[in-house]
Formats: C-alpha cells, sequence, structure tokens
C-alpha cells in the first residue's frame, strides 16, 4: 500500500524510462514478429518437408513463430500497463503535492502522516492575529483530497501489480500473449475474474469451508463500491442462485455446521453481500434490468431448500439491509412486494406474520445481524429505504394501486398510513424473546431518510442540508399522526427515530412555536427563524415563504409526545440548545459591537424566548410521563427524574458525532441541526465549553439525594432545567469580544427572557402522559 510519504516524494523517473524502454522493446519485438510470421513460418508453412523435418521441425518453427508475437502482445501490454500507471501515479502525487502547498494558506498544517490540523491553534493566537481561520469544512475538503489522491494511487498499484504477475504468468517457457489495452480494462478483466471465482464458491452453498467463505467475503470487500464486479458478481450468481443460497445457509437441516460454527462470518457476509447486490442495482445494461425485473417477479414464489422453505421476498430483503439499492428498482420492488402481502393476508383478513409463514415448513434463519430472524420481508426492505432517502420520500408519499391488473376498482392503499397505523407488524426473535420492536425500529430507519433526505446511519462527516419539499410532506405526516396519540411513539418504541426527525426540522419547528395562535398557519413577519436561504426563501418553495409547515398546536403535540421519553427528551432538549446558541450568533450584534441597546437584541429575545418555551414543554412533558410510568415512593421513580437534566452530559462535541449540531451556511444563514459540522460559531464553541464545565457536576446521585421528596425533585429539575436553557444566551455574552460591560448587559438581559418564557410554556396545553391499556 503507497503511504502519505511515499507517494508525496515519489521518484517517477525510473518508471517514466520503464515506459520509455517497453516501448523501445516493443517495436523491436514487433519487428521480430514480423519477420517470423511473414518469414520464417511462411517458408516453413511451404517448405515440401517430410519425416522428422515435418512432423516436428515445421510445428516448431511455427511455434516459434508465435512465440515471438506472444512476445511482442505481453511487451505491448506492460507498456499499457506500466503507461496508464505512471498517469495516474503523477495525477495522484500532483493531487497531494497541491493539497499540502495550499494548506497553509488556509491555516492548514499538514504533517508527514498525513494528518491535518491547525496552522496556529485558536487557543495560541496573538489579539492581534490577523492570519487565515480554517473551517471545519476546509478540515474536511483537506482530508478528503488527501484520501482521494491515496486511493487513486493504491488503486493503480494493485491493478497494475496484479496485471503485470499475470502477463508474466507461471509458465517460464512461454509468452502468455496476454493483451491489455489500457489499466481500465485490466481492472474490469480483474473484476470479471473475481467475479467467477466468487460465483463458484457461492455454488458451493453450505458445502463450502470456512476458508472458502472467507475468501468470498475478501472477494466482496476488496471490489467494495467497484460497479462492474458487482455486476458481474450478480449476473454470475443469478437471481435464482442468490435466493437458493441465502436460504441454503439458514437450513441446518442437510447436517452442514457452516452457519452454526461460523455465525460471524455468514453475518459479515450478508453485509457484503447486500453492499455489492446495492451496487449492482445501479447499472442499467439490459442484464441488469431484466435481473432486477426477474427478483421482484420471483418475490411471490417459494424457494425451498433440504427442510426449509421462504417466499422470494422473504429472502432478497434480508439482503438488502445494507447499502443503497437503485431508486427504481426500490420503488418497484416495494409495490410489488406491498401487493403481494395484501393479497396473502386477503385484503386484511390475515395478519401479516400469519401470511407470511403460510403454507412453508419449518421457517428458515435468513438474518444473521442479531435482530431478528428475518422472517418479515417488510423488514429488511424498510432498511435499504433507509439508506435511499429519494426512494423513501417518494415511497411513504405514494398510494399504492392493490390490484394493478384491475383498472376500475381503484383499490388504492395509502403507503404511510397502512406502515405506520395499520399495519400489525409481525413478532420475530428480538434480543432473546419475540417482539415486533425491530420491524419499527426499521420503520423509524425508514421515516428518518424519508424526511432528512439522507441515510438514517450517514457518516456525520457527509451529512449535509438537503431537506426538499418531499421530505418535508413527509414530515408533515409524521408530525400529524405520531402528535396525534401518545400510544403510537410509546407502543412502537420509536422516540429514536422521531428524535432525530425533530432535531433536522428544529429551524421549522421553533418558527411554528413563534406563532401564538395554535391553529393558525402563517408565519409571524420577519421572523428569525425558519427560511434558511441566502435569498430569504424557504427551501420547501414558495408556499412555504411566509406559511408554516404545521401550526403551533402541531408542533407543541409533536415534541410534547416524543419528549415523553427519555431518548426524545434527551435529543430534543440538546438540539435546542445548540440550534438556540447558533442562532443567537446568526441574528444577534456580532461580538465587538461597541454599544448595545434593547433595539439591536429584538431578535435574540424572540430566539431566547422560543428556545425556552421549547425547553418547558419538553421538560414538563417527560416530568409528566415519570409520574405516570413510575409508581409513587419508588426509587426508580427518584431517578428517572433526576436523569431529566442529564442530556447536558452530551455537550455539542457528541451533538456532532450523533449528527445533531448545526452549522452556518455562508456568512449569516442558519442551517438546521441536519449538519453535522459546526464553523466558526463562536457561540456554539463557547457553548460546547459551558456544558462540558457542568456535565462534570453530572454525578450519580448519592442516597441523600434519593431522600427528598419526589415533588422536591421535580422542583429542583425544572430548576436546573431553566437553568440549561439559560446556557445559550450565557454562551452568547461569553463568546470572545464584548466588553466586560457589554457581556454583563447582554446576560442579565437574555437570562431574564428564559424565567419569563419557563413561565409561558406553562400555559401550553400539553397531552396526557401515555398510559398503557390493561
Amino acid at each position: 500500500m503507497v503511504s502519505f510519504e511515499q507517494l508525496l516524494h515519489a521518484r517517477l523517473d525510473s518508471l517514466q524510462n520503464a515506459v520509455t524502454d517497453w516501448s523501445e522493446a516493443v517495436k523491436k519485438l514487433e519487428a521480430i514478429a514480423e519477420q517470423a510470421t511473414n518469414g520464417m513460418a511462411k517458408k516453413a508453412e511451404k517448405a515440401d518437408w517430410k519425416g522428422e523435418n515435418a512432423g516436428v521441425t515445421k510445428p516448431f518453427v511455427k511455434k516459434t513463430a508465435k512465440e515471438f508475437s506472444d512476445a511482442a502482445t505481453e511487451a505491448q501490454s506492460i507498456h499499457n500497463i506500466l503507461r496508464d500507471a505512471l498517469s495516474e501515479f503523477k495525477a495522484a502525487k500532483k493531487k497531494l503535492k497541491d493539497t499540502v502547498d495550499g494548506a497553509p494558506d488556509k491555516g492548514i498544517r499538514v504533517d508527514s502522516n498525513g494528518v491535518v490540523s491547525y496552522l496556529v491553534h485558536p487557543d495560541r493566537r496573538s489579539k492581534d492575529y490577523d492570519g487565515p481561520k480554517p473551517t471545519e469544512a476546509d478540515f474536511k475538503k483537506a482530508r478528503a483530497d488527501i484520501k482521494a489522491a491515496l486511493d487513486r494511487a493504491n488503486d493503480a498499484d494493485e491493478i497494475a501489480s496484479r496485471a503485470l504477475r499475470t502477463l508474466v504468468g507461471k509458465d517460464t517457457a512461454d509468452f502468455s500473449g496476454t493483451d491489455y489495452d489500457s489499466l481500465k480494462q485490466a481492472a474490469r478483466i480483474q473484476d470479471a475474474e473475481d467475479a467467477k471465482a466468487a460465483a463458484k464458491i457461492v455454488a458451493k452453498g453450505d458445502d463450502a469451508t470456512s476458508e472458502e467463505i472467507a475468501r468470498l467475503n475478501k472477494y466482496l470487500t476488496d471490489n467494495k463500491g467497484d460497479a462492474y464486479f458487482a455486476e458481474r458478481f450478480a449476473l454470475e450468481v443469478g437471481v435464482k442462485g442468490n435466493l437458493n443460497y441465502w436460504l441454503d445457509m439458514g437450513d441446518a437441516s442437510d447436517g452442514s455446521r457452516l452457519a452454526i460454527d461460523h455465525p460471524d462470518q455468514i453475518k459479515a457476509l450478508q453485509k457484503n453481500w447486500s453492499l455489492t447486490l446495492a451496487a449492482a442495482t445501479q447499472s442499467h445494461s439490459p442484464a441488469m434490468e431484466q435481473w432486477k425485473a426477474d427478483v421482484i417477479s420471483s418475490g411471490s414464489d417459494v424457494v425451498r431448500s433440504h427442510g426449509t422453505s421462504a417466499y422470494g421476498f422473504q429472502i432478497m430483503s434480508n439482503l438488502m439491509r445494507y447499502g443503497s439499492y437503485d431508486t427504481k428498482f426500490l420503488t418497484d420492488y416495494g409495490q410489488a412486494l406491498t401487493v403481494a402481502e395484501n393479497k396473502m393476508t386477503n385484503n386484511g383478513s390475515l395478519r401479516a406474520g400469519q401470511a407470511w409463514n403460510s403454507g412453508l415448513s419449518m421457517p428458515p434463519r435468513l438474518n444473521w445481524d442479531g435482530k431478528d430472524l428475518g422472517r418479515d420481508p417488510m423488514v429488511g426492505f424498510m432498511e435499504s429505504l433507509g439508506h435511499n432517502a429519494k426512494a423513501s420520500a417518494s415511497f411513504f408519499n405514494s398510494t399504492i394501486d392493490l390490484t394493478p391488473d384491475n383498472h376500475s376498482d381503484n383499490k388504492k392503499l395509502d403507503v404511510f398510513k397502512y406502515f405506520t397505523k395499520d399495519r400489525d407488524w409481525p413478532e420475530d426473535a428480538y434480543k432473546g424473546g419475540f417482539d415486533n420492536k425491530y420491524g419499527y425500529d426499521s420503520l423509524g430507519h425508514a421515516l428518518e431518510s424519508a424526511t432528512t433526505g439522507h441515510a438514517y446511519d450517514a457518516p456525520t462527516e457527509t451529512i449535509k442540508d438537503v431537506r426538499t419539499l418531499d421530505n418535508a410532506k413527509v414530515l408533515q405526516k409524521v408530525v400529524d399522526f405520531y402528535g396525534s396519540d401518545p400510544k403510537y411513539v410509546h407502543e412502537q418504541g420509536i422516540a429514536d427515530s422521531l428524535a432525530k426527525i425533530g432535531t433536522a426540522y428544529i429551524d421549522e419547528f421553533n418558527r411554528s412555536l413563534e406563532q401564538e395562535d395554535n391553529d393558525s398557519m402563517r408565519e409571524l413577519n420577519n421572523s428569525p427563524f425558519g427560511a434558511n436561504l441566502p435569498n430569504g426563501k424557504s427551501r420547501f418553495g414558495s408556499d412555504y415563504d411566509e406559511n408554516l409547515l404545521f401550526s403551533r398546536g402541531d408542533a407543541v403535540n409533536f415534541l410534547s409526545i416524543v419528549a415523553q421519553t427519555e431518548e426524545g427528551h434527551s435529543q430534543l432538549s440538546a438540539a435546542q440548545s445548540v440550534y438556540t446558541a447558533n442562532i443567537l450568533g446568526v441574528v444577534g450584534p456580532k461580538p465587538g459591537s461597541q454599544e448595545i441597546k434593547l433595539s439591536d437584541l429584538t431578535d435574540a429575545h424572540t430566539v431566547m424566548r422560543i428556545g425556552s418555551e421549547t425547553h418547558g414543554i419538553l421538560d414538563n412533558s417527560r416530568i409528566a410521563q415519570i409520574e405516570q410510568d413510575y409508581q409513587e415512593g419508588s426509587k426508580e421513580r427518584q431517578k428517572a427524574i433526576g436523569r431529566t437534566t442529564e442530556w447536558i452530559k452530551f455537550g455539542t462535541e457528541t451533538l456532532v458525532g450523533g449528527g445533531v449540531a448545526i452549522a452556518t451556511d455562508g456568512v449569516a444563514s442558519p442551517v438546521v441541526p441536519v449538519v453535522a459540522d459546526v464553523v466558526g460559531s463562536a457561540t456554539v464553541s463557547a457553548l460546547g465549553m459551558l456544558t462540558d464545565d457542568i456535565a462534570e457536576d453530572y454525578t450519580e446521585k448519592d442516597d441523600k439525594e434519593y431522600k427528598k421528596s419526589f415533588d422536591e425533585m421535580k422542583e429542583d429539575a425544572l430548576n436546573k432545567g431553566r437553568s440549561n436553557a439559560e446556557l445559550p444566551a450565557r454562551a452568547y455574552a461569553q463568546a470572545p469580544g464584548w466588553s466586560e460591560e457589554n457581556s454583563n448587559f447582554i446576560e442579565e438581559d437574555l437570562t431574564n427572557y428564559v424565567k419569563n418564557a419557563r413561565l409561558h410554556s406553562r400555559e401550553d396545553n400539553l397531552p396526557d402522559p401515555y398510559k398503557k391499556e390493561d
């Protein structure tokens, strides 16, 4: 593998000389080959030899002539490989050198291992420092450019070395005659060879050895992201082979010990296989289009192995849990799967679990990640939607014709309503028992991608604000449905996903909460929230330049119900705190302003008031649920109330890690917390330092604390919650640049708004806490 330092200081003169030498060798060998073919070989062919000359010498002469031709072909191939490898190495080296040389101009240092850092750390800058101040986006670009250069060099190195080994071959007496016209062609040939070799292992089913499965996993991981390999693998294995193989892995009735003794290998294989097929579906070649159509058409077929059977949809869905599958394929697959389920349940007369297990022998194990056995095909499909936001948003905004062959009966199914409310999600093995929790988890993942516009588990460093009107339409359904009754959030157990969705739209929730009228759908004039585009327009289209996505009443209901759960309360409280801090830094006077008047703080007052009201809604909702859930006087009740303010331990660092933090898009416009990088926000940075300091005080409470009455602890929690809600104001006031006089004035003024707003938040008519029906 080529290292950072090796590439940066690579001396390519020797390789350039080799390219030149092989170019000369090609010319000489081609001349000799031409003489051998048109001279020696033709003369031997025309010669009227008898005896040994005819039986031995003539074939020898012809073979020798062919060897000269093969030598010329091989030399040309070597030249082509070295030529293209040199070109790739040069480009990679230039990319790396340009990145390293340009880094200081952006205030970035790149060390000898390729690690980027500040050229001058903010803590060590002098007061009059006027040098470059890199943003997190600058650091990300530098890291990405370094990685791209190294990847390019290593890919070229790997393909070239393998191609050269192939050209040399194992036969020391013969030239191979292999013909490579480019490095790209060599890569494709290698992909095809790997796909064939992998398919041969697949053909063995569970008769393969552990070593062969390890080799199969290596083929898939080594070619991860390689679209051509993925397509060749999918076609080599075939749709039938794909379904039969995965069913065979989950069937131990034939005495195979492969999956029983090596479950971790099969778990890894499931993920690698899924990622490979996902990449394959991105191809639109005629062969792959037919493959995709065959996968869907075989979904309702029963596939059988030695002692078990499953429907094609059940098997395939478990190979769709990872990777981003083609959008159209997912749409077609989801529609066909839903139609099949409706037919199997006789339009809902049977439960989904009964339908998918009817007429089958002993159910196999189709999922190996330890969460469920994979019997419900909707679970894997929802996971696939969770990795393709465009397909997910389209799916949940759609209706499906349940009888596509009958155009007159108009039997339509509302997708969002069916999967969130009407479908009876089957129970499956889950954490040592049987439950439908993982089914709902997968639904939550799909809803996350449908609303936020990115995969639910996307790396935080890749997250950007890409929300569209289609995403917002799904959000409106989520807010309306899950804010209508607490039972859906609590019984489905997807508060974690709903809290992430709320976080991604915390700007729009603040925009709605600013409205005093619970039912109004009009934004207040000159609101500091919402819009979010540099031109002041809504990213969701002109209809929402002045209109809200949902009313204040809807916002209160949704936030309150999600915050009844511990994870929902923690996530939303942290998100609101960071959002308030960031928006203060955008709409308030910039630190360093000489004189501060109350009129300058008008927007800051609004931001703090709404932030504090939101915290009040969240805190009161969680406390009411604790009173409902735990028996009066129990230690569990005391502990639960004690944890209500511990979201502060997240700090901004964990918020970034969870994909929650915010950035400023350009100079002034706030971007929602779906963005992962905190860019140049002094207020958010100050908030991080404050929360880090406060988090040290959140230690495990001692017995003395638990001896307080619940009412005393409740009052303590509300007071501490109010103090935590003041933190953005304190962070803004303590941001570098303010005079001591201005800092004191701002902090006192803004914290007063928190106290008043907390009182106002108690006037909200919050939904009742969830009470489980007997």
